[in-house]
């Protein structure tokens, strides 16, 4: 294999006439705008920029040099291994970059710490990230006879042109784009991490080779890595996957099926308490509310175009003994035009806000389960609203307001908002005249400019039949969440021929907007667990207090007060088992209940309760009466505070009443 040769100046070169510490500092480079190795030659008329550590490509080019490095290490380690791809994730909160594998035993957690010691040696060496270029069938040749690696042939002939690039580092080669890190030394030994491992099919298809996929991170200082390892902690802490069981929240059968979620009653009461609190909201929106059927007929989704553009995520058909062809439901929106279908509509009757607690089913592959946030059968909050051309905004601007309400209430007060249009390369994927898309997009994205919302926008990202505004929330620990969404759909309408009898007495039709706030409640929760990390708000709660008398004789006066709790209208307990208070306590604030009502010899007496909060800690001694006041209007309110600790007091030196955190 032979590198072709060049003679002329590189961008390394001229970065060094222009400023040779800047030069030093270089890990790539832009000639002309684009991204290209310092090595990569150039001439007297390009114009040549340095992307240092604090560029925002920067971050992309180490990570896939990092990813490059792994490689490196596997195939000096494994001999024999098949590569498959290493992309940088410099988007992905969780993981830097990775690379697929076929190998020849499979990888242990043990092989990472060997591996990521072999990554170390080669940083230390300070190799070379030698770009080679030559014909697609020398290429080709290399990767067939000297390494025999028919997936990196396979990925040859589909990406590569006629001359094709690959890295060198040292003896080990890869087809691959780049740009790269000059050295290996560019990279930080000490702040990067193989992270797990992963299951990955070959391209994505289940019927091809499985993989093993490695995840690492890498940063350019240590410190990020730390700031990154403790942020994990805190995410393992807050893993909803463990927290679910152990609060009683939610399961899973092998029986019943590994995607499909089972609500177990701690779980489901939460859930019943987000219905009601959507359930107000848009009841004073104007919503109508209906169910529909779990199954629909095939010819459903044939107008719908789900069966042509959607097939994938279906489950497969079902036949009756009559011959009928039904589907499980994907989307919830082919039953709600029927309902808008039912009768004759006026364009007085428009807006028209139908909306759904509807179960939909999608055919997600298996191995992608991830607890709540991938599953098989969810609930979404599903809402579809059909309306007049002219009062698109006005409905988009409703919705939105609608949605910052919910997400705010609980403690998503940082939104991040993505409009979705169309990939402008292939009008294919989508239904519907360009024209219609160009309305359709240009209505979305005035409604959000005339609320000052700050937006990114997302090319490619719309669904097949309309382009849609995502709300992205930022959770306790600054992780990014996809959550809400709001799709602006005219092709649905065309679709079903939908009509309105407009002012001048002839059909019209009406504009579709599809909308979900939840997006759905198995997602929901399963954010909502890791962002409060188990500690519900009181509001929330499936327990709200529980009662902890210090001796059994204390039993009866406790179940008195949880009687009084209940009759006040908060969800309250005893504990009367023979354990000590404190072993009472501890196992409340494992289940992490929001008060504990602690009983013995002197709240007897007294008649009252010395109230701890799971948070806060000791709050004082007040009535069960008083207590009960303060724990409803924090659940009225559905604040997301406890009771403030008093500093004042009585003559007698107990604690005066607690007063609500503003």
């Amino acid at each position: 294999m032979e590198e072709v040769q060049n003679s002329v100046m590189t961008a390394f070169d001229r970065l060094k006439e222009i400023d040779s510490k800047l030069a030093k500092r270089a890990l790539a480079a832009k000639v002309d705008g684009r991204l290209v190795d310092l090595s990569s030659p150039v001439d007297e008329a390009t114009t040549v920029e340095a992307v240092t550590s604090e560029s925002p490509e920067a971050l992309e080019v180490y990570r896939h040099s990092t990813a490059h490095l792994l490689a490196a290490a596997v195939i000096d380690l494994f001999p024999g291994t098949k590569l498959g791809v290493g992309p940088a994730l410099v988007e992905d909160p969780n993981y830097g970059f990775y690379y697929d594998f076929l190998p020849t035993r499979p990888f242990t957690p043990e092989d990472l710490e060997t591996i990521e010691k072999k990554m170390r040696e080669l940083i230390r060496r300070n190799i070379r990230y030698e770009r080679v270029e030559m014909p697609k069938g020398e290429m080709l040749k290399h990767f067939e006879e000297e390494v025999d690696d028919y997936l990196k042939c396979e990925l040859i002939e589909e990406k590569g042109g006629d001359v094709v690039s690959a890295y060198k580092l040292d003896q080990f080669i890869d087809f691959c784009l780049g740009p790269h890190l000059p050295a290996t030394g560019k990279i930080n030994e000490k702040a990067f991490k193989l992270l797990t491992l992963a299951g990955a099919y070959w391209r994505g298809d289940e019927h091809r080779e499985q993989m093993q996929r490695i995840y690492g991170i890498s940063f350019f200082d240590r410190e990020e890595l730390d700031r990154y390892v403790k942020q994990r902690e805190e995410e393992k802490k807050r893993d909803h996957r463990k927290l679910g069981p152990e609060l009683g929240l939610f399961t899973f059968s092998e029986k019943v099926g590994p995607n499909l979620a089972l609500w177990l009653p701690n779980g489901a009461f939460i859930r019943r308490q987000m219905e009601s609190f959507l359930y107000d909201l848009q009841y004073a929106g104007g919503y109508s509310h209906v169910y529909t059927p779990h199954v629909g007929s095939v010819e459903l989704w044939k107008t719908s175009g789900h069966t042509h553009h959607y097939r994938s995520d279906m489950f497969p058909q079902m036949e009756t003994d009559d011959g009928a062809v039904y589907q499980l439901k994907p989307m919830n929106c082919p039953f709600h035009i029927e309902v808008y279908r039912s009768a004759q509509r006026s364009y007085r009757d428009l807006p028209l806000r139908i909306s759904e607690m509807g179960t939909v089913y999608r055919y997600e592959r298996s191995g992608v389960q991830h607890g709540l946030l991938r599953v098989r059968g969810f609930t979404q909050d599903d809402a579809h609203l059909f309306c007049r051309p002219d009062q698109i905004e006005g409905e988009i601007d409703a919705v939105w307001r609608l949605a910052s309400t919910l997400l705010s209430t609980f403690g998503f007060d940082d939104v991040r908002v993505e409009l979705s249009v169309r990939d402008p390369e292939d009008q294919s994927k989508y239904l519907g005249d360009p024209a219609i898309w160009d309305s359709a997009e240009a209505a979305l994205a005035s409604a959000l400019d005339k609320n000052g919302v700050v937006y990114k926008r997302m090319e490619g990202e719309a669904a097949f039949y309309g382009p849609k505004i995502d709300l992205k929330v930022v959770d306790a620990i600054g992780r990014l969440w996809q959550l809400s969404t709001i799709q602006l759909d005219f092709n649905m309408p065309e679709r079903f021929e939908l009509e309105f009898v407009a002012e001048d007495n002839r059909p019209h039709r009406p504009i579709m907007i599809h909308r979900a706030i939840y997006g759905s409640f198995e997602r929901f929760m399963g954010v909502l667990i890791e962002h409060f990390a188990g500690h519900f708000p009181v509001w929330l709660a499936p327990v709200q207090a529980r009662v902890l008398p210090i001796a059994d004789r204390h039993n009866d006066y406790a179940s008195k007060v949880v009687e009084e709790l209940k009759a006040a209208g908060l969800r309250a307990e005893p504990d009367l088992r023979s354990e000590t208070v404190k072993a009472k306590i501890r196992d409340a604030q494992v289940q992490k209940i929001p008060f504990m009502l602690v009983v013995g010899d002197r709240e007897v007496e007294e008649g009252k309760v010395a109230v701890r909060d799971r948070k806060a800690g000791d709050i004082g001694a007040m009535s069960a009466e008083e207590f009960a006041a303060c724990a409803l209007e924090l659940a009225r309110t559905r604040s997301r505070e406890g009771l403030e600790r008093q500093e004042s007091s009585s003559e007698e030196g107990r604690p005066g009443t607690p007063e609500l955190q503003s």
